[in-house]
């Protein structure tokens, strides 16, 4: 099949991109871990024998960078539709996170504990079409802020990936509701012209938690 220009412009930046080249040279599985480590630098997210969910891992970048923060006494768990090769130190659920079934095994794995931080580095199966596609960015984000509500810790952080677009304002309002601070984080490793950016909501009230 024939590449379409569009598709041939990616494929060249690629190829050329400096966070895409640095990851196969520290083994990281793809360029997002420098956003999480960009931003953990930043703000000191991730400490050792913390226990950090990762929603929607695959291929394993951001679990990689929380494991090796959280160390030997902590724990990651992470999830998928997709599969995911092993990451040490890493229990991987391969089950759809936005399904109650995926829901139950993602507690399941975290055996009735609570966690520390939840990672969400999700995005939807772009269309094409953006009202389509920002509705589908925020109904993930929103359901990652409703699994932070029930399965952080009192205090715990989210830091979630969303898109500029409808919906925005409100989803930060809501997250303001029931975390102490929210802040707003574009890393250097994000692309430039990409409308993703990050939230990091630090802080759970412990009247939000079940």
């Amino acid at each position: 099949m024939k590449k379409s220009p569009s598709s041939k412009q990616w494929l060249r930046r690629h190829v050329s991109d400096p966070y895409v080249k640095r990851s196969k040279e520290e083994g990281y599985r793809s360029r997002s871990a420098y956003k999480l480590l960009e931003i953990d630098e930043r703000d000191r997210l991730l400490q050792p024998g913390q226990v950090v969910v990762d929603l929607g891992s695959a291929p394993g970048g951001w679990s990689q960078v929380a494991a090796k923060k959280a160390g030997a006494r902590g724990r990651v768990v992470a999830i998928d539709l997709l599969p995911m090769q092993p990451v040490a130190k890493v229990s991987f659920v391969q089950a759809d996170f936005t399904t109650g079934r995926g829901l139950a095994a993602l507690a399941e794995a975290l055996a009735g504990g609570k966690a520390d931080v939840v990672l969400s580095d999700m995005s939807p199966n772009m269309t094409g079409i953006g009202v389509t596609d920002q509705a589908r960015s925020m109904a993930l984000a929103e359901t990652a802020h409703d699994f932070a509500r029930l399965h952080l810790k009192p205090g715990g952080s989210l830091l979630v990936k969303v898109f500029q677009g409808a919906g925005h304002a409100e989803y930060l309002k809501a997250l303001r509701a029931d975390f102490a601070k929210v802040l707003v984080r574009k890393p250097e490793s994000s692309r430039g012209e990409s409308a993703e950016h990050y939230i990091l909501a630090r802080g759970l009230k412990a009247g939000d938690t079940p």
